[in-house]
């Protein structure tokens, strides 16, 4: 994205966020995705607006909760069929069980329907034994879980998981996930990584 355009879309994302204003904030990711993609706008726009908060003040925590709200129903709604069903081997997206931000697999899943590939967004904290559920009944060629912290980010869990599916492709994604993760687990670094292992 062009610098001017990226300034331009950090003020009017810190202006709806600190109005509390989640539909405009929307408003403005779902009209930047269409003008330049979703891969862009994560890493340029949505990442350092949200990195920039550090949530310790109350009120830093509301527009925190807005803005992020905001996002992720901006990026839900891009280029979402309604009547598209879940492709036959697929990609599963999940939260590790007890995380709960996943804002991130939001993120892939937009840029994967910008790409014509559905997948199936199962969303935060699901239970290890649930995502093995949903494996057995979706029946995906690849599992992404996101952490996005260390103590949801337990390595041994995603090993013992990849162990119960040899068929299955697993993929770690966020930062917490900060213990050494054995093939053929890959540990994804970013969005654009992300879109092309899936």
């Amino acid at each position: 994205m062009p610098a001017d355009l990226v300034e331009t879309a950090h003020k009017r994302l810190w202006a709806a966020a600190e109005d509390l204003d989640p539909n405009r904030i929307a408003g403005i990711v779902g009209e930047l995705a269409e003008e330049s993609g979703v891969a862009p706008l994560w890493d340029q726009v949505c990442v350092p607006v949200l990195g920039a908060l550090s949530g310790w003040a109350a009120s830093e925590i509301a527009v925190e909760h807005a803005l992020s709200e905001g996002v992720r129903v901006g990026l839900d709604v891009h280029r979402r069929l309604s009547r598209r069903p879940y492709p036959p081997d697929g990609v599963l997206l999940a939260g590790a069980e007890q995380e709960l931000h996943c804002l991130g697999l939001h993120a892939l899943a937009a840029a994967l329907r910008e790409q014509g590939r559905g997948c199936l967004l199962l969303g935060p904290a699901l239970p290890w034994v649930a995502l093995a559920g949903a494996v057995q009944r979706a029946r995906p060629h690849t599992v992404v879980v996101w952490s996005q912290t260390p103590v949801t980010g337990r390595a041994y869990r995603l090993i013992r998981f990849a162990r119960e599916f040899p068929s299955v492709r697993v993929l770690a994604a966020g930062p917490g996930w900060i213990e050494a993760l054995p093939a053929p687990i890959t540990l994804l670094s970013g969005l654009v990584p992300a879109v092309r292992a899936c």
